[in-house]
């Protein structure tokens, strides 16, 4: 089999060149996915780039990515597949018509149970692909414990069973990823046959370098001030803390305002950008004001 990446080196500079800031725990589960053919199970807390880790390697080799976003009550027919019955039902009444009168039920069997009349989903789209595939599995946690079963095989042989059609072995290896938000306990088979990355929310420092990189006009003591703050606030007790993509929101929001340097005033009135719940929004605002000369001094040097 032909390696998607060489070293673990080039994961992270191949991550780098799409905006996916790797470290080293990060690029060397990729690299080790690829060469041991085994999946990814990715858990924290949501906002943690999960889901854009998995888009980003599928940028970075050029492969098509196939998302399977999970729900409570997702089941095989939305997951693996399907019979196309409308098309199945039109195809036996054709086939008993006046001019087939004789047609044996078995002959029909046969027809009406062929690739022409079966739905494909994302788990047996990805295992019939003919070109490079990202399998993400998001939100795994969201569906019921028995769900996993449909998982299992899959991600143990890289093949589905029909039992119409038989055994469907996968004609190339798809990376696989699967994200958690910790919502339920996975079951442990399911653990077992995955690597394990857990991301939490990056460091003051990588998360300035993130802004810096998806926010190109921002200034680096904006940058600075802006991972101070957001630091700060995931340190609250919050029903929600702010995820890394709303740091970035709320850095494109200040740059569009023409903040340079941002006052206790500027942070009350875009603190909605960053908190999505009115107690989190008033314990953030306690916070700005009890220790504004931390937050809104301009930085040593700047």
């Amino acid at each position: 089999m032909t390696h998607r990446f060489e070293s673990v080196d080039v994961v992270r500079k191949g991550l780098r060149e799409v905006d996916y800031l790797a470290d080293d725990g990060i690029a060397g589960i990729v690299y080790l996915a690829d060469r041991l053919e085994k999946p990814v199970l990715i858990e924290g807390p949501a906002g943690t780039g999960k889901t854009q880790l998995a888009k980003s390697v599928a940028e970075t080799i050029g492969a098509r990515l196939i998302r399977l976003q999970c729900y409570e009550g997702l089941d095989e027919s939305k997951a693996l597949y399907e019979w196309n019955y409308k098309k199945q039902l039109l195809r036996i009444q054709t086939e008993r018509g006046a001019a087939n009168e004789d047609a044996e039920w078995t002959d029909i069997e046969d027809d009406i149970f062929s690739d022409e009349f079966l739905l494909t989903r994302p788990l047996l789209e990805a295992i019939r692909a003919d070109d490079p595939v990202v399998l993400l599995i998001d939100e795994v946690d969201r569906v019921e414990v028995e769900t996993e079963a449909l998982l299992l095989e899959l991600l143990s042989d890289y093949q589905v069973s029909i039992p119409e059609l038989g055994t469907i072995e996968a004609k190339q290896i798809p990376l696989v990823f699967l994200t958690s938000n910790n919502t339920r306990e996975l079951s442990e088979a399911l653990k077992r046959r995955c690597l394990f990355l857990h991301l939490d929310y990056p460091e003051m420092e990588r998360e300035k370098e993130i802004v810096k990189t998806k926010v190109p006009d921002i200034t680096e003591n904006l940058a600075d001030q802006v991972a101070r703050i957001v630091r700060s606030i995931r340190q609250l007790e919050l029903k929600k803390a702010p995820s890394v993509s709303e740091t970035i929101d709320w850095a494109r929001t200040l740059i569009l305002l023409g903040i340079e340097q941002i006052t206790e005033a500027d942070a009350v009135e875009t603190a909605n950008i960053l908190l999505k719940y009115r107690s989190d929004i008033d314990k953030a605002l306690k916070e700005f004001g009890t220790n504004a000369s931390a937050h809104f001094e301009p930085a040593a040097g700047s």
